[in-house]
């Protein structure tokens, strides 16, 4: 799981992986739901199905904004987002986020 911090680092994640999926787990480090979804994306990247970015929404939260504002997915904590070239195909929040459902979005 690699750590974004800036709106360029975001960009050029997505953009590294053309026509392959991609997971954006956005993280507070303050919720004890955020921690157990993050144990369960951490469940997922073991799989090494897809590459895994993370925002975490406090310590980032400009960058957790634009990515609200600029692929309108309602920002939600925590969040998991699965995109495909730059498009959002699935996300989930809260207990919905579990490893089976990522590796399920994924296919």
């Amino acid at each position: 799981m690699q750590m974004l911090t800036t709106e360029e680092e975001l960009n050029q994640a997505l953009s590294a992986h053309p026509g392959k999926p991609v997971v954006i787990f956005k993280h507070s480090t303050q919720c004890p739901i955020s921690a157990a979804a993050y144990r369960q994306v951490e469940q997922f990247v073991a799989a090494d199905t897809a590459p895994v970015y993370l925002i975490r929404v406090i310590e980032e939260r400009p960058l957790s904004n634009y990515y609200a504002e600029h692929f309108g997915v309602r920002h939600q904590s925590p969040q998991a987002i699965v995109m495909r070239d730059g498009k959002v195909l699935w996300n989930a929040s809260h207990y919905d986020i579990t490893a089976k459902a990522l590796s399920n979005a994924i296919q």
